[in-house]
């Protein structure tokens, strides 16, 4: 007993694994095969139609360019962080801003958007009014483009919080040494730091990816009509009240979704454990 009393702290845990991950998963598995309650593949063949392998792309294009670009931002972020005072003001203002910034999102994001970039937005009226410049131009922020700006708003500080340990723990004796040795700041990067860098920014990349190609609050919010990406699809396959009875169809795009996400996910802790090596 004393040897599983430290596992009981797990139980809540494992709990609440279990309802709110394990048993949907299970449910949105065993309800894209079924149709009618019966056995079926249609709903799984019905994904290669070419409206969900459209929809499909569009996630993967707004996943992948938020994600890049967030990537990109934010690790140029972090290391003007790692640059300054590790208990400077510059840093913990930063990573607190970071830790709020990274989970706005949802309808208050989508409207702090549309009351600044949108048809009578701030910065649009000022455009107009000032510059004769119409920056709300044919609605592109309800769509890719605008998805792919709003996403951009959480993923840069999120990929602070991500990247930040990596680049804490390269160790300035690194520097010293190539330094000594007589390579340049460029022969460092090339050939020390950035070897080592690489694999938590790609592994940051992806979890960037997974956290935009899962997001829906934000996009529900921000596209009222049409469904231009996956988690919209979904929603259009519940509540449409145009074609009922779509409901297991729409567990097999969530199913769709699920096996991207394991995808991109394994190939994270992958990069994270190799990571890992030289953060001990």
């Amino acid at each position: 007993m004393r040897r599983l009393a430290p596992a009981l702290g797990l139980v809540p845990f494992l709990g609440f694994l279990a309802i709110f991950l394990l048993v949907p998963t299970i449910a949105v598995v065993v309800g894209a095969f079924v149709e009618e309650d019966q056995p079926s593949l249609s709903n799984i063949q019905a994904l290669f139609d070419d409206v969900v392998m459209r929809t499909l792309w569009n996630s993967v294009v707004l996943s992948g360019s938020s994600a890049i670009i967030g990537a990109v931002l934010g690790a140029l972020l972090a290391y003007a962080v790692v640059t300054g005072r590790p208990d400077g003001l510059l840093r913990r203002s930063v990573t607190a801003a970071c830790g709020v910034l990274a989970q706005f999102g949802g309808v208050t994001l989508a409207f702090a958007f549309i009351a600044t970039l949108g048809f009578s937005g701030v910065i649009t009226e000022i455009g107009r009014d000032t510059f004769g410049i119409d920056l709300f131009g044919s609605g592109w922020l309800f769509g890719l483009k605008g998805l792919t700006l709003v996403y951009t708003y959480f993923q840069i500080p999120l990929m602070v919080i991500v990247f930040l340990p990596s680049l804490d723990g390269m160790r300035a004796q690194w520097r010293e040494a190539a330094e000594s040795l007589g390579a340049s700041t460029w022969q460092f990067w090339r050939h020390v730091a950035g070897p080592l860098l690489l694999p938590a920014f790609l592994g940051s990349t992806l979890l960037l990816f997974a956290n935009a190609f899962a997001a829906y609050a934000t996009a529900a919010a921000l596209v009222s009509q049409g469904s231009p990406i996956m988690p919209l699809l979904v929603r259009n396959a519940l509540t449409s009240e145009i074609v009922l009875g779509q409901q297991h169809l729409a567990f097999a795009l969530a199913l769709d979704m699920i096996v991207v996400v394991v995808i991109v996910m394994t190939l994270y802790v992958l990069l994270v454990r190799r990571t890992s090596r030289w953060l001990r």
